[in-house]
């Protein structure tokens, strides 16, 4: 046994990622307030089946995420967005 110990094989090359710092678009662009009667808006913050992202892949502050929240409630309510689909985007 001839190998190196401390040789470690990988099938494929570890990649180190580089995390980009998240920010929450509302802070930055200061936007007090989201309006549920965008659904274009408001589809940025849905995925493929119609459900809402969350806070850790959207980067949102906790505060914007309820409001985000509240208004893709209030317009699936209004039928301005579907509550389920298979293909929104």
């Amino acid at each position: 046994m001839s190998q190196n110990k401390s040789e470690i094989r990988y099938l494929t090359p570890p990649t180190l990622d580089i995390k980009k710092k998240r920010y929450c678009r509302f802070k930055k662009n200061k936007i007090k307030y989201i309006d549920y009667k965008d659904p274009e808006f408001l589809k940025k913050f849905l995925n493929e089946q119609g459900r809402i992202l969350p806070r850790r892949l959207t980067g949102t502050s906790l505060k914007f995420q309820r409001k985000v929240a509240t208004a893709v409630k209030r317009a699936r309510h209004l039928a301005l967005l579907p509550f389920v689909t298979d293909l929104l985007k």
